[in-house]
């Protein structure tokens, strides 16, 4: 079964707990296995790398790692604004996304 999340590939979202914490980033990826998101910027590790063609140096390379959907809260593309996010029917029967705070339906 998928879990259905309140954040998605393509998001803007801020972090609201942990190292990170006020971080705001794009989400790149969505990991459903794991509940966890790759976020552009937020839980950079340093991975080493074995030369290769990509990278013929090899060396250390700082990437993003996952970090779990609880801890980030969804931006309000409107107002700029962290929002909570609820689900309803639409007009056309169809479960949209939509701000708590504003109650407008988010794209």
């Amino acid at each position: 079964m998928q879990n259905k999340y309140h954040i998605k590939k393509g998001d803007t979202v801020v972090v609201i707990s942990g190292e990170y914490k006020g971080t705001e980033g794009k989400v790149l990826e969505m990991v459903t296995k794991s509940d966890k998101a790759i976020v552009e910027g937020v839980n950079l590790i340093s991975k080493s790398t074995k030369p290769n063609a990509k990278n013929p140096q090899g060396g250390i390379v700082k990437k993003e790692a996952p970090i779990h959907v609880s801890n980030l809260m969804l931006v309000n593309p409107a107002t700029g604004k962290p929002t909570k996010i609820g689900r309803k029917m639409n007009d056309k029967g169809k479960l949209v996304r939509y701000s708590k705070k504003t109650g407008e339906e988010i794209k």
